[in-house]
């Protein structure tokens, strides 16, 4: 909702401080830029460091700087980027840290469906922003209020947070816990074989480019494709009427709810049944996405109920991503380089996905003759649209990382597998032969593959590697 209020606002924002497309665009790049650059540090005192700590002073800076960014005067635009990078810093801390927490307190289906569940907040709270920023503003005249409701909810947050959160051992459920006994750069080698964690990663930023994009820029230009159908009017003072915010918030909520919780129970029931589900599901999602959001800018003049059936299709199918994503970073990754791998995730995807997209639809579009100095409402809207055919195309090159990834993963799932049980990586014995359903077929399975109270024995010569149960050798 922090983040995306000031979306749900942005003809407002434009008009109170007299600025075009492309600085509009510099409010989400700046955010996003802080969010990449500190997520490692993030990541690498994650994986060494109280999480919940962390965790608590990220929620309590976004939320102190989103209230402080509601006081900017129309003169100091400078002072709204800057608060705006503040609010990013926050939540470097809390999305590179936060899947990992609830990945120590949950194995099996119960891990799925509990990402699933935490990553049901990003649509969410996402369509939440618009709604909440549409409708204050309507109701208190002022679009800065609307950056003043968020942060008492984060306050409350933060007292949930420090009361009833545990800060479990890393990864005390996939084994013995996790103890970090690598250097930061053997981590960061050993990531960058995990063909897996890349394909995936980049995958997920051509989801981050597209939602980053549409987020800033959907209200607005279904509201210049209203004002070029000679409907509605346009800005005065403070004030933009019209409900494209509110509609487009709602859709979000909607598609996003439903698209995380089938993303998540289709990858649940699939995976036992075909190992290599999660990446196709992910590349599903963008393939039938990318056309689902031609056809909504395509329809958004012509016909605008059209338009928006479209956006909640392609939103629904691009939120299938969210927590299998997630999923397949877990299961491919040791316990002790997990946080490191989301932070560096997290930095990939946002570095090449919305930390620019923004900024480059807006420049486009002011480049084609849209933003403020638009001569018409027609061009504007056709500056606009323009530039947003960038997000099909990108949507379609992440469903072939997708589908590339899921080559790799069955390996990359085994290496990651053993390692966390004291072997090594590319190692074989029979333990491994059918691992590539792992926990995921049902927590009944979990004792064949990580059970402590077993005996690893070294292999003969020209042997294997076995693990025999104690209650064999006692027997």
């Amino acid at each position: 909702m922090d983040r995306f209020t000031v979306a749900g606002v942005l003809p407002e924002v434009e008009d109170y401080f007299g600025i075009g497309d492309s600085s509009s665009g510099l409010l989400q790049t700046v955010f996003i830029s802080s969010y990449l650059v500190l997520a490692p540090l993030f990541g690498f005192l994650g994986d060494r460091h109280s999480r919940k700590r962390l965790l608590a002073l990220g929620l309590a800076l976004w939320s102190g700087v989103t209230l402080a960014t509601s006081f900017v005067p129309p003169q100091h635009f400078g002072a709204l980027l800057a608060g705006r990078a503040l609010v990013g810093v926050g939540e470097a801390a809390y999305s590179t840290l936060a899947p990992t927490l609830v990945a120590d307190l949950f194995r099996g289906p119960a891990r799925s469906r509990a990402l699933g569940g935490f990553y049901l907040a990003v649509p969410l709270g996402s369509g939440l922003g618009y709604i909440a920023g549409s409708k204050v503003k309507d109701l208190a005249a002022d679009w800065r209020w609307a950056l003043r409701v968020t942060p008492v909810l984060g306050l409350v947050a933060l007292l949930l947070l420090l009361a009833l959160v545990s800060d479990p051992p890393r990864g005390g459920l996939d084994g013995a816990p996790a103890t970090l006994s690598t250097s930061w750069g053997h981590d960061l080698r050993e990531l960058g074989r995990n063909r897996t964690l890349v394909l995936s990663t980049l995958g997920f930023t051509s989801v981050a480019f597209v939602t980053g994009a549409l987020a800033l820029w959907a209200p607005a230009f279904l509201f210049r494709t209203r004002l070029a159908r000679g409907e509605g009017q346009p800005c005065r003072g403070r004030r933009c009427q019209g409900d494209q915010s509110l509609l487009f918030g709602a859709l979000t909520c909607g598609s996003g709810v439903l698209g995380v919780g089938l993303g998540a129970e289709l990858s649940r029931r699939l995976r036992p049944r075909e190992p290599r589900a999660d990446p196709l599901l992910c590349a599903g999602g963008l393939l039938g996405g990318a056309p689902c959001l031609l056809l909504a800018l395509v329809c958004a003049k012509p016909c605008p109920p059209a338009a928006y059936v479209f956006i909640f299709l392609g939103e629904t199918l691009l939120s299938l991503n969210w927590a299998i994503v997630a999923d397949i970073l877990l299961y491919v990754v040791p316990p002790g380089r997990r946080s490191t791998a989301e932070a560096l995730q997290i930095v990939a995807s946002h570095l090449l996905g919305d930390a620019g997209s923004p900024y480059l639809v807006g420049l486009v579009s002011d480049a084609l003759g849209g933003g403020a100095a638009a001569i018409s409402y027609q061009r504007g809207a056709g500056a606009l649209l323009r530039a947003l055919l960038l997000l099909p195309f990108a949507a379609a090159l992440g469903g072939a990382a997708f589908l590339a990834a899921g080559n790799s993963l069955p390996r990359d799932r085994r290496r990651a597998r053993r390692e966390a049980r004291g072997l090594p990586p590319d190692g074989d014995d029979d333990d491994d032969d059918d691992d590539d359903d792992g926990d995921h077929r049902g927590d009944h399975r979990s004792d064949r593959h990580g059970d402590p109270a077993a005996i690893v024995v070294p292999p003969a010569a020209g042997g294997r590697t076995r693990r025999v149960p104690v209650a064999h050798v006692l027997a």
